[in-house]
Formats: structure tokens, sequence, C-alpha cells
């Protein structure tokens, strides 16, 4: 839905004689920047096929993002910010039209503590320099999406949750990732505030409706050069043994995945030939790979060492996990979607339970990871999509085995995550954007405020 045309005019106007802010016009931009990777799930490819901004506007710094802001909202028209369009979600594409803001001039390193380790960098860094940037400094950063070579760290953080990490940090909403804020009010005065990191975490995971991020302030880690293991299990039950094994162990990780077999033969040919087992990929540090090796002679396992990683090329077992599983099979078979769950203890019997339902209509993917500090099992396995009326039934089966679902194939923040207003992210978009103007439509807390 578009706005009427005589307030974008309006708003151009305005607009164009600031130096600072850099527009494309072009309709192949508009419809470009209006999209994300929303058509991994059918159901949104059909609900954000016809979205489109009526504008695209890149600041090349802050101060440009407050005059952007004190313009839209004094028009009343939509601002939507989008990081490097890498969300699944539909997170940055704009439902009610208006303006999309890049932030990729907003790339600044603003400050690494020397003695903490916490960095302080500006939304459109690339998290692939960051890390790197990060690395020559002996850090790096805790927490990457499979798409980290493209990914952006605002929309990271705006629009993600975890991955690569996760299995020894858990989550990005867990207290102690995100220490601060720096934000742009969506005002006729914008203000730019700093926010300390309890005032931070309503902007965390919030798809940018409450509030424009202009900096981020972020724990970091200690650098580890990840050594690849790739280990072949004959059976299910002793691979999911394995990986718990793996994950309770006093080992230094970065990543535990579990593929099923069937999924192998859809990887790259790089990854490695597939056999007849199911396969762990494991990121560990090089004083653990003799422990892997014991754990997984325990159970009958094949280990394949493939070496440290070599993070300027793009063939390391990072691009074939989390959400790059789903790529790589939706690239050789669209049929195929996705769900996302945490699934209940003990694990093996719900995946049975669910197997005999629904048997290969469903192939599982499974991630390590820590929440509240218990290693547990996430799920994203890949469905068979057939229709809207299928996928609900499965999802309500997954629901009904004890499973924690996380709908991907929604547009609201609530509805993707636990299923819950969060009353501090509708408080803060009070406080932030009090017309509602920031990526409407995304907060179902908002919409039914009384």
């Amino acid at each position: 839905m578009s706005l009427v045309s005589d307030t974008i005019k309006s708003l151009r106007r305005t607009l164009l004689v600031d130096e600072g802010l850099e527009f494309l016009e072009d309709p192949s931009d508009l419809r470009r920047l209006s999209r994300d990777c929303f058509d991994y799930s059918p159901v949104l490819q059909d609900q954000l096929a016809g979205c489109c901004a009526d504008l695209v506007v890149r600041p090349r710094d802050v101060a440009a993002v407050e005059r952007l802001a004190a313009a839209c909202s004094r028009h009343q028209v939509p601002l939507t910010v989008r990081g490097a369009g890498t969300g699944n979600y539909g997170q940055c594409v704009p439902l009610e039209g208006g303006v999309v803001m890049l932030t990729a001039e907003l790339q600044t390193i603003r400050n690494l503590d020397p003695i903490s380790g916490v960095v302080t960098v500006e939304p459109g860094c690339a998290m692939r320099d960051l890390d790197q940037w990060l690395r020559r400094h002996g850090r790096q950063l805790r927490l990457l999406p499979s798409t980290w070579r493209s990914a952006s760290i605002g929309g990271f953080v705006s629009g993600g949750s975890g991955g690569i990490g996760s299995i020894r940090w858990g989550f990005l909403r867990d207290p102690g990732h995100l220490l601060g804020l720096e934000v742009v009010t969506m005002e006729n005065r914008p203000q730019r505030l700093t926010l300390p990191a309890h005032q931070a975490e309503a902007l965390n995971h919030a798809y940018g409706t409450n509030g424009i991020i202009t900096a981020l302030q972020l724990a970091t880690a200690p650098a580890v050069d990840w050594h690849q293991l790739a280990i072949d299990c004959k059976t299910w039950d002793d691979a999911v043994a394995l990986m718990l094994a793996c994950g309770r162990s006093a080992i230094s990780l970065h990543l535990v995945t579990l593929l099923e077999q069937p999924l192998l033969q859809h990887l790259p040919k790089w990854s490695g030939p597939a056999g007849a087992g199911h396969r762990l990929l494991l990121l560990v540090s090089p004083d653990g790979v003799s422990s892997v090796q014991r754990l997984a002679d325990a159970h009958a396992a094949e280990l394949r060492d493939l070496g440290p990683e070599d993070l300027n090329g793009g063939n390391g077992l990072r691009e074939l996990t989390w959400n790059h599983t789903t790529l790589h099979l939706r690239s050789a078979d669209p049929s195929w979607t996705y769900l996302q769950m945490l699934l209940p203890q003990p694990e093996l019997v719900a995946m049975a339970r669910l197997r005999q339902r629904w048997g290969d209509a469903l192939l599982w993917h499974l991630e390590a990871v820590r929440q509240q500090g218990s290693v547990r099992l996430a799920a994203l396995p890949l469905v068979r999509w057939s229709d809207p009326q299928r996928l609900e039934q499965l999802m309500n089966d997954c629901r009904d085995a004890g499973a924690v679902l996380f709908n991907p194939h929604v547009l609201t923040v609530e509805d993707g995550g636990l299923g819950v207003v969060d009353a501090d992210q509708v408080a803060a978009k009070q406080r932030f954007d009090p017309a509602g103007l920031l990526n409407p439509g995304k907060l179902r807390g908002w919409a039914e405020r009384s």
C-alpha cells in the first residue's frame, strides 16, 4: 500500500536539498530494496509480494538520519530502516510504503575498549568487516548469523536472534550481549539518545519498530582460530547422543550442527561426499580436537578433520549451517520451506513422534544452543510445502510434542518469537516513536494497546 503521491512529492522536495541524503529512485531499486529473503516462506511470499517503498534514501551520517526522521515525522510518512536485507521474515519490508532508509554509510567502528573488549560500532558496518577488524585486535564477535559475510551488525541485532556461537553464548537477547545503544527518535525534533543496557534491550530484536539505532555497544570474545570437523554417524540416535555429548563437554565450541542424511546431497560439492550417515559439523578450539575424536570413537562415528577455518574464503562449514542449510536445499528445490523451534527433552522422543506423523515431508536439521546455562537442541527442520493449512497442522503437532515454536511465517515481532507482547518494546515505541511511523504493522503490541 503506497501513500498519497502529493505527500511523497512534498517530502521529496524537502529532502532533495539535503546534501547528506542520497536518493535511489529507479523502480527496480525501489522493488529490490523493499525486499529481504522472505521468499523462504510461501506464506510471506504471497503477503508481501506487492509491498514497495515510495522513496529509498541513504543518509551519509547520523546528523542526516536526524534530518530524515524529522522530515518523515512532519509529513507523517512511515520510515522503515534496512540493513543488508538478509533477514527471512520481512523485517525490513515496508508494509505501508513510505521511506526505506539504508544504513550502509553508517559503518564507523567508533571504539574498542582494550580492557573489556567492548566495541562501539555504527549499525551499517558489515559483520564480516567488523569481525575481521576485531580479530586484528585479538577479539571476535560472539554471535553471527550464517549470512555473516553480508549481514550488517545493526540488522542482526534488530532482526536476528542467535546463530554461530549460540552453543557458547546463547541468544542475542540474553543479558550481557547488547550493552548500550545510540538511538534517534522519530519526532518533529528528533533526539539523539544514549541508552544503557537495561533500556537498550527493548530495541533488541524489535525489527526497527521502536527507535532508529545509530550506534551499538556490544560485548566481544577473545579471538580463537576455530578448527573444522565433520563427523558421520550411522544412526540418528547415535548422532543426537554425540551432539549432546559434545555440547555438554568441557571442549570450547563455536558451532555444533547436525544434518539428517538426505540433506547432504543438496549441499555444495565442496562440503564433501554424502555417505550413508548423518553428519555433525563442528567448529572447535584447536586444543579440543583430540577430545572430540575420543567422543566420536565412543559413538562409533567417523571423523574428518577439515583443518582451520579460512575466513577469507567462502567454503567453510559456517556456510552449511543455520539458515544457510535452508538456502542450499531451496536452491536445489524451492518447494521446501522450514520451521524454527526449541525441542523438548528428551529430544529423540519428540522427533520420533513427529517423524511417525509426517514421514519424509520433514527433514531434520539441529543446532546445539545454550539456554539459561544448559545445552538444548534447536531445530530448523526442512518442510515439504503443500498449503497453509497443512503447515499450520504441522506447527500444532510440534507444539503438542512439547516444542517451543518460533514461527518464521508471520510478520510481527511477537508471533515470530514467543507469541506474547513485550510491554517494554511497546513502551519504547511510545517513547521514541509516538506517532507509530517506524516500520508500521510489525509490532502487534502497538496495534493492540489500549
